[in-house]
């Protein structure tokens, strides 16, 4: 098996409302400066609002002129000289700045303000769908088929402008209250080669997250869209039963089991889900990329036909997210992957 360069790329997550002061200035302190030394400008942007910080990125809410908001995907501060992290900004500033679609967030720009490289981006302020699954995916059931197909639609908008998203998982995937999606972090995206330039391409750097990683991403073969629909696939099947689809107790059994191991069925986690839609779940994790549907937009064709459950959820009377200042944003340093 290929050894597996996995980086923990997720640096978004926008709560409901500010962090408190004490635990921000925990925060830059523990996370070695998000910014070199503190200020309120970053360019023409006043920062208005820490919202969340990951290994290398920091996020903030940004006010331009009057009172034109912006979310700011900032490089850590003593990474600003690291040519490799500044490329990762800027790739992703390639694949995203054309993709307009009402389920992707939108990346305006990419620009530097002396050294402090950062990402403009639209500010949509929900969090991702990983706090609302830890609140009870029992919570998201009713909103379940809004979710998957407006995620597949994303999905199916970065590949017809030539791209394979790479890490598809909950974390990428914000949710509003209402159940809407916005697909973001297209960091480690790459491009849908074809025809001979599919199979002269070598062996490519195996990079994603474990528990939605297809067997063809952990093999580093070449990826199309498929990828992303067995990706998809495994957060169906979380957001349907509370539980990515395969479990292990090392990195290496895990990828092992998405190489080999026999697709559960969710119904054993969640008996309201029908026959047609464990079996459209099992399809979409294929080991083969040609037993899965061809293209996201066979899939949400597919999806229109097939009834998730079999008694309809109810409308929640709750709030579908957790509070995030029940969750830690220094634990979130902490992790090594899924």
């Amino acid at each position: 098996m290929p050894r597996l360069d996995y980086t923990e790329r997720n640096v978004w997550r926008a709560p409901s409302r500010s962090i408190p002061t004490a635990r921000r200035i925990e925060i830059r302190t523990i996370w070695n400066g998000v910014l070199s030394k503190p200020r309120d400008l970053i360019g023409p942007y006043r920062l208005a609002r820490l919202i969340r910080v990951g290994s290398t990125c920091a996020v903030w809410e940004a006010i331009k002129g009057e009172n034109e908001r912006f979310a700011l995907k900032v490089l850590r501060g003593d990474l600003r000289d690291n040519r490799q992290e500044i490329n990762h900004l800027k790739h992703e500033f390639e694949v995203a700045h054309k993709l307009k679609h009402p389920n992707v967030i939108r990346v305006h720009e990419f620009t530097m303000d002396g050294k402090t490289p950062y990402l403009v981006l639209e500010l949509y302020r929900e969090q991702n769908m990983k706090l609302g699954l830890r609140a009870g995916y029992e919570k998201l059931a009713f909103y379940a088929s809004k979710i998957i197909e407006q995620s597949a639609q994303a999905m199916y908008h970065l590949h017809e402008h030539g791209w394979v998203h790479c890490d598809i998982k909950p974390d990428n995937i914000l949710l509003s209250e209402e159940g809407d999606v916005k697909l973001i972090d297209f960091t480690i995206a790459q491009r849908i080669r074809k025809g001979i330039s599919k199979l002269l391409g070598g062996a490519r750097k195996i990079r994603g997250t474990r528990s939605y990683m297809s067997p063809e991403q952990i093999r580093g073969q070449a990826l199309d869209a498929r990828a992303d629909v067995y990706s998809l696939g495994c957060v169906a099947f979380e957001l349907l039963g509370g539980k990515p689809p395969f479990t292990a107790n090392t990195p290496d059994e895990l990828l092992q089991k998405h190489l080999t191991g026999t697709i559960p069925s969710i119904q054993v986690l969640n008996e309201n889900v029908t026959p047609e839609a464990s079996n459209l779940l099992k399809r979409l994790m294929a080991k083969k990329p040609e037993n899965r549907p061809n293209s996201m937009w066979d899939f949400i064709k597919e999806l229109r036909t097939v009834k998730l459950f079999k008694k309809n959820p109810r409308l929640p009377q709750e709030k579908l997210m957790l509070d995030p200042d029940q969750f830690s944003d220094i634990d979130s340093l902490k992790k090594t992957g899924e």
